[in-house]
C-alpha cells in the first residue's frame, strides 16, 4: 500500500497525516499510562513493603520485649516466601541490630548500621522501608526491609508493550486512512489529472467525471463549471480573434486596395498631362506656322490638317473620360433601336481607318452575307468597335495586320471577333487590362498612346446592351484577340420606317405629357397633335396631379426629376384616383439602372423609357395599346 503511494500527493499527505495524527494520539496515551502505571507500581510496592514490615514489627515486638533474638530471626525468615524482599532486619530501641535476615547467603547485603526514619526511599534500584515497633505505645525497635524495585524492567516491558501496540494501531489506521481517504483523494486525484490536461493540451472540453459527495463533490461541480465557463470564453475569444483576422485582412486589401488606386491615379493623371500635352504640341506648332506663314496657303492648310488631327485626338481623350464618368454615376443613356451590323462596323472603320492607315497596318473585315441586327445604341456600338480596333492598332508593331470578323452563333448571339499580331498581354494581365488606367504596356519606352480607359468603357458599353467583353491571349508577343458578343434581333428585316409609319396611323389617344424640359415636352407634344392625338402639357407634379382627374388621360407620360413632387409619388398619387384606373404611366427619365426600374414598377409605371426618348419609342407603347398587346416592362430593353 505504501509502494503505491506517490510522494507530493494528496493521498499520501492524508494517510501521513492521519498516521502522525494517531502516532501522536499513541504516543500521548502511552506516556500518561506509563507514569500513571509507574506511580501505580511504586505505590504499591510502598503499600506492600510497608504491609510487610508492619507484620514483622507486630510479630517480633513480643520477641524484642523478652529479648528473643531467635524468635525475631524466626520472624524474618517468613520473607522467603517474597522473593522480592532481599533483606530485613530488626534493630533495638538503641538502634543496635537486634536480629537480621538475607534472601541468599551468597549475596551478603549491606544493613545500615543504625536504622533511618520511619517511611520508605529508594536507593540504587532499591527500596528501602523502615518501620517501628510499638509496645504498648512505646517504639521499642525499628523494622528494616529492603527489596528489588524492577522499575526498569517494569518500564522496558510496558515499552514492548507500548510499541507493538502502537505499531499495530499505526498499521491498522493506514489501511483504514488509506480505504476512507480514496472518497476524498479519488475526485481530487481526478480534478488533479483533468487539470494537468487542459494545461498540457489547452483542451478546456474536458471534465471530471468522477463523481463524489459533500464538499468534494461541490469542488468537482465547480471545477467542472469553470472549464465550462472558460471553454465559452475561450471559444468567444477565438471567434473574436478569427472576426478580428478577418477585418484585419479585409483592412489589410482595402489598404493594398487604396495604394493601388492611388498609385493608379498618379499614373493615369501622369499619362492624362503627357497624352494632353502630346496633341497640344503639334497645336501650337501649327498656330506658330499659320502666324508666321500667311502668306504661304499650302503650309496653312497642313498645319490645320495636322491641327484638327490632334484635336479629335483631344476630344477623343476627353470623350472617353466623361463616358467613364457617366457610366460610374449612372448617367449615360443607351438608345435602344433596330441597328444594322454592317452599318456599325462601317462607322467603326470610318472612325478609325485614319489611324490604321498612318501605322502602316493591314486589316481585313468578315462579316454575314445577310443583314444581322441588334437591339442598340448604333453610335456606342460604333465606338465599342473603334476603341478594339484603335486598341489594336495601338498596340502592333508598323505594318502588322489586324482583322475584323463577326458571325451570329447556334444560340442566336452576334460574336464578334477583333484580333491583331502585337505585343499581346501576359497571362497575368488578361484580367486586369479591362480595369480602369491600367494598360498592358506600362513601359515609357512604348510607342502607343492612351489612358487605359479604352478597354475598360468597351466593356461596359457592351454590357449596357446586354452582351460580354472577353480578352484573350497567348502570351507577350503572340499578339491578342478581344471578343464581342451581343444578343441578335429575330425575325427583323430592316422595315423600322413603314413600321413607325403605321403605328402613327393608330386611333387616336388623351396623352398626359409632364417634364420640366420644356423644348423636348412642348416639341414631343407638337408632334403627337400632328398624329391627331389629344395632348396635354405640363411641367411640374402638382400642376400634373391638378390636371390630369379632369383630363382623364389614355397614357401619362411623367418625368421622374419633376419640380415639388417627383414622379413616383406623383404616380402613386394618380393610381389613388378612381376614374384614372385604365391609364398608362410611363416613366421618362435619365437613370437607366435596375434599381430605377424597379422603383418605378413599385410606384406604379407600366414601362419605364430612359432619356432620349424618341418618337418611335413613344408610338411602339401607343400601338401595344392599339392592338391590346401586353405592355413590356421596360420599354428601353
Amino acid at each position: 500500500m505504501l509502494r503505491r503511494l506517490r510522494p507530493h500527493t494528496v493521498r499520501a499527505k492524508l494517510v501521513v497525516m492521519a498516521l502522525a495524527t494517531t502516532f501522536v494520539a499513541l504516543v500521548t496515551m502511552s506516556v500518561s499510562m506509563l507514569i500513571y502505571d509507574l506511580t501505580t507500581f511504586q505505590q504499591n510496592w510502598v503499600d506492600d513493603l510497608t504491609t510487610q514490615a508492619e507484620i514483622v514489627a507486630t510479630v517480633s515486638a513480643p520477641a524484642i520485649s523478652f529479648n528473643d533474638p531467635g524468635a525475631a530471626r524466626q520472624n524474618l525468615a517468613l520473607l522467603r516466601v517474597r522473593p522480592q524482599i532481599q533483606a530485613g532486619a530488626i534493630y533495638g530501641a538503641n538502634g543496635a541490630m537486634f536480629a537480621a535476615y538475607a534472601q541468599s547467603a551468597l549475596a551478603t547485603p549491606v544493613f545500615p548500621s543504625r536504622p533511618g526514619p520511619a517511611g520508605h526511599a529508594i536507593e540504587g534500584g532499591r527500596m528501602v522501608v523502615y518501620h517501628p515497633i510499638v509496645e504498648n505505645g512505646e517504639i521499642v525497635g525499628t523494622v528494616f526491609l529492603s527489596a528489588r524495585y524492577r522499575l526498569l524492567d517494569r518500564l522496558a516491558s510496558y515499552a514492548i508493550i507500548l510499541g507493538g501496540v502502537t505499531l499495530g494501531s499505526l498499521l491498522l489506521a493506514a489501511i483504514v486512512a488509506s480505504r476512507l481517504q480514496q472518497g476524498i483523494t479519488r475526485p481530487l486525484e481526478a480534478v488533479t489529472e483533468v487539470a494537468r490536461a487542459v494545461m498540457h493540451k489547452r483542451d478546456f472540453s474536458l471534465r471530471v467525471t468522477e463523481q463524489a459527495s459533500g464538499e468534494i463533490g461541490t469542488l468537482v461541480g465547480a471545477f467542472n463549471k469553470m472549464l465550462a465557463e472558460v471553454e465559452r470564453r475561450a471559444s468567444a475569444l477565438q471567434d473574436a480573434n478569427r472576426t478580428l483576422e478577418h477585418e484585419m485582412t479585409v483592412r489589410q486589401g482595402a489598404e493594398r486596395a487604396l495604394l493601388l488606386a492611388d498609385r493608379r491615379k498618379d499614373e493615369f493623371l501622369a499619362t492624362l498631362a503627357h497624352e494632353l500635352r502630346n496633341p497640344l504640341a503639334p497645336i501650337r506648332t501649327g498656330l506658330d506656322i499659320m502666324r508666321l506663314n500667311r502668306s504661304d496657303p499650302a503650309a496653312t492648310e497642313r498645319a490645320r490638317a495636322v491641327m484638327e488631327r490632334q484635336l479629335k485626338q483631344m476630344v477623343r481623350l476627353v470623350d472617353d473620360l466623361l463616358d467613364v464618368s457617366r457610366i460610374n454615376t449612372g448617367k449615360l443613356t443607351i438608345r435602344h433601336e433596330q441597328v444594322e451590323l454592317q452599318a456599325v462596323v462601317a462607322n467603326a472603320l470610318e472612325i478609325v481607318r485614319p489611324f490604321i492607315d498612318a501605322q502602316g497596318h493591314a486589316i481585313s473585315v468578315s462579316l454575314p452575307e445577310r443583314s444581322v441586327y441588334v437591339l442598340g445604341d448604333a453610335t456606342r456600338l460604333a465606338q465599342v468597335l473603334s476603341n478594339l480596333l484603335n486598341n489594336a492598332a495601338k498596340y502592333t508593331d508598323r505594318g502588322g495586320r489586324l482583322a475584323l470578323a463577326a458571325q451570329v452563333t447556334d444560340d442566336g448571339q452576334l460574336r464578334i471577333a477583333v484580333s491583331d499580331n502585337g505585343i499581346g498581354i501576359a497571362p497575368q494581365m488578361l484580367g486586369r487590362v479591362f480595369d480602369m488606367f491600367v494598360q498592358a504596356d506600362a513601359s515609357l519606352e512604348r510607342t502607343s498612346a492612351g489612358l487605359g480607359v479604352g478597354l475598360s468603357l468597351a466593356r461596359r458599353l457592351v454590357e449596357l446592351h446586354g452582351g460580354s467583353l472577353e480578352g484573350r491571349s497567348a502570351g507577350p508577343g503572340t499578339g491578342s484577340e478581344f471578343i464581342v458578343t451581343l444578343p441578335v434581333l429575330q425575325g427583323v428585316h430592316g422595315a423600322a420606317p413603314a413600321v413607325v409609319a403605321g403605328l402613327a396611323q393608330g386611333r387616336p389617344f388623351r396623352i398626359l405629357l409632364a417634364d420640366d424640359n420644356l423644348d423636348f415636352v412642348n416639341a414631343i407634344g407638337a408632334l403627337l397633335r400632328t398624329m391627331g392625338h389629344t395632348v396635354h402639357i405640363c411641367h411640374d407634379g402638382p400642376q400634373a396631379l391638378a390636371a390630369a382627374e379632369a383630363f382623364a388621360p389614355d397614357f401619362a407620360f411623367l418625368d421622374i426629376g419633376l419640380p415639388y413632387l417627383n414622379g413616383y409619388d406623383l404616380a402613386r398619387a394618380l393610381r389613388a384616383l378612381p376614374g384614372l384606373s385604365r391609364t398608362v404611366l410611363v416613366a421618362v427619365t435619365g437613370w437607366g439602372q435596375q434599381k430605377d426600374r424597379d422603383l418605378a414598377l413599385e410606384a406604379g409605371f407600366a414601362a419605364h423609357l430612359v432619356k432620349p426618348v424618341s418618337v418611335e419609342q413613344i408610338l411602339e407603347l401607343l400601338a401595344a395599346r392599339t392592338t391590346a398587346a401586353p405592355l413590356a416592362s421596360d420599354a428601353a430593353g
